[in-house]
């Protein structure tokens, strides 16, 4: 097979046009073509009155060997890549503990499939609650103000990013063809087989929710074990320095757990596990993460502005973007998480403290469009001294957010216009606000640091630029978004181990090697392969 890629057509081109685009880029005729297949589509906004679908095609065609020789030095037309996965080849020595896999977020999940399929039974231990369940939780916090600390946006089965976008993109190197081997789990799961091939994909929580569900029955079949309500609150170990290995789990059931390999994927809201890992002394460093609030516009002014004529369109669906500003103060101003056609969420995972978050549903078909603004926070500068000092930071802000919402876990909001003036809001305006329980109009300067809000200030008009209507006075900020990543990130070794407790395998996003769904779960993956290898 060839794979050409960046195929340019018309938005509204005609059904042949492909096809025809095919036969002109390898100059050969239409008998010459086998079958052709879309491997990616996307499209190029960047000129809103010029819009057009950008393709990646596989096609089989007559003398392969000597089309390839033609078009040697095109760097869009090669053979198409192998993305086949190759489990890992592993057996249990005689008298070894079952490997564990701590957390089922989507780092999780993957290393515990990948450990279910190479035969080895992997126990999952998780502090939240089955799917189902977390989910009644997770809206008692919405809808009532009843937070359960250990069931919630954060914790329990699937993980933070079951309540999201369900965005499954990203941009980390994946040679091995990862990222795929993740997707087709996913559709093996029940999600669309469009994801395979559209440029962006997404799911959006409610089919997140059926295929953690589906993920974990194949687990089970499997020979694998799950453990809900379970905290691991300590470790057994022995040896001494770089001799120091895990031999066990101390398990808030009062249960030791014997375990020599563990994949440890907590997530980035996993505070109390941080603590006990520094108790522990497994080496970690302090990571750079982002703070700052949530943006709503009507999801039709982002359309129009990503657009223009072309908004509405059934090829494009709803607009997202992507800013970024570096302001004066050194810090970098950016959009998180957009979520286009969607919601803000309650995200906090303590109590006493909001956080927000976005999600959307697979038809992004909501009023607002969200996305967080976030500065960056730079631990050399902000929490100098304390490897943990970022959580500590965290909590800071989000305490004042609580304060500042009237502490019954509404959030405080501010209009765009408001803030930029200086001035508290005190009423909202054409923008309704999705958050839920419900918003509280305040100054937002009370529940973030002044370098976040400055910096903000500052991008707001260079970002209008970019796409009209960002700044619209009615436009609404919410507070704040604290959990952009992992304050910390746990050192390993090349083989996936840490360097100061072998056996264990820190992973995914919160130990600081992951940012989102695919690229956590195609870090689960290489630590199931490294554990595989280890035995």
């Amino acid at each position: 097979m060839i794979r050409i890629t960046e195929l340019r057509l018309p938005l509204d081109h005609a059904a042949e046009a492909l096809r025809e685009a095919v036969f002109a880029r390898l100059n050969i005729a239409s008998e010459d073509l086998n079958s052709l297949t879309v491997a990616r589509r996307g499209y190029d906004a960047r000129k809103r009155g010029h819009i057009v679908l950008v393709y990646n095609v596989d096609c089989d065609v007559a003398n392969e060997a000597a089309v390839l020789a033609a078009h040697a030095n095109d760097q869009h037309i090669r053979p198409t890549p192998d993305t086949t996965y190759h489990l890992p080849k592993a057996t249990l020595p005689e008298g070894m503990p079952r490997p564990v896999v701590i957390g089922a977020g989507p780092c999780g999940i993957m290393a515990a499939l990948t450990l279910a399929q190479a035969g080895l039974k992997p126990i999952i231990i998780e502090r939240g609650k089955d799917v189902k369940a977390r989910t009644v939780d997770t809206f008692a916090l919405w809808r009532k103000s009843v937070l359960t600390p250990e069931s919630n946006v954060q914790f329990g089965e699937g993980g933070a990013g079951t309540f999201s976008d369900g965005k499954l993109y990203s941009g980390v190197s994946d040679a091995r063809h990862l990222g795929r081997h993740v997707l087709e789990e996913f559709v093996r799961a029940g999600a669309p087989e469009e994801i395979l091939t559209i440029s962006k994909p997404h799911i959006g929580t409610f089919r997140l929710v059926t295929m953690v569900m589906f993920i974990r029955a194949e687990i089970e079949r499997l020979g694998g074990e799950y453990r809900f309500e379970t905290r691991v609150e300590g470790f057994e170990m022995d040896g001494e320095g770089e001799e120091r290995r895990l031999r066990g789990l101390h398990l808030s059931n009062g249960e030791n757990l014997p375990a020599e390999r563990v994949i440890l994927a907590v997530g980035h809201s996993a505070r109390d596990t941080f603590e006990m890992l520094r108790q522990a002394h497994v080496e970690m460093d302090p990571k750079p993460f982002s703070i700052g609030v949530r943006i709503e516009h009507p999801q039709s002014v982002i359309d129009v502005a990503r657009f223009g004529a072309s908004a509405g369109h059934e090829m494009l669906g709803a607009a997202d973007y992507k800013l970024v500003h570096h302001a004066s103060n050194g810090r970098a101003v950016y959009s998180f998480c957009m979520c286009p056609g969607g919601q803000v969420v309650a995200a906090t995972s303590e109590e006493g403290q909001v956080v927000t978050n976005g999600m959307s549903q697979y038809s992004r078909a909501e009023r607002n469009a969200n996305s967080g603004i976030v500065v960056e926070v730079k631990p050399e500068l902000d929490f100098p001294d304390d490897v943990l000092g970022g959580m500590a930071f965290q909590r800071q802000w989000e305490k004042a957010a609580f304060i500042a919402g009237g502490g019954n876990y509404n959030a405080p909001a501010q209009r765009v216009g408001d803030f930029l003036a200086r001035r508290p809001s005190t009423s909202l305006g054409n923008v309704v606000p999705s958050y839920q329980p419900g918003v509280t109009p305040t100054d937002l300067t009370l529940c973030l640091p002044a370098f976040v809000t400055d910096a903000i200030r500052e991008a707001l008009p260079q970002f209008e630029r970019k796409l009209r209507g960002f700044s619209m006075d009615d436009a609404v900020m919410t507070g704040v978004e604290t959990r952009t990543s992992s304050p910390i990130r746990l050192r390993r070794d090349r083989d996936g181990q840490s360097p100061t407790l072998r056996g264990l395998f820190p992973a995914g996003e919160g130990a600081g090697y992951a940012g989102g769904i695919l690229s956590a779960g195609i870090d689960g993956i290489r630590a199931a392969e490294w554990l595989a290898a280890s035995l």
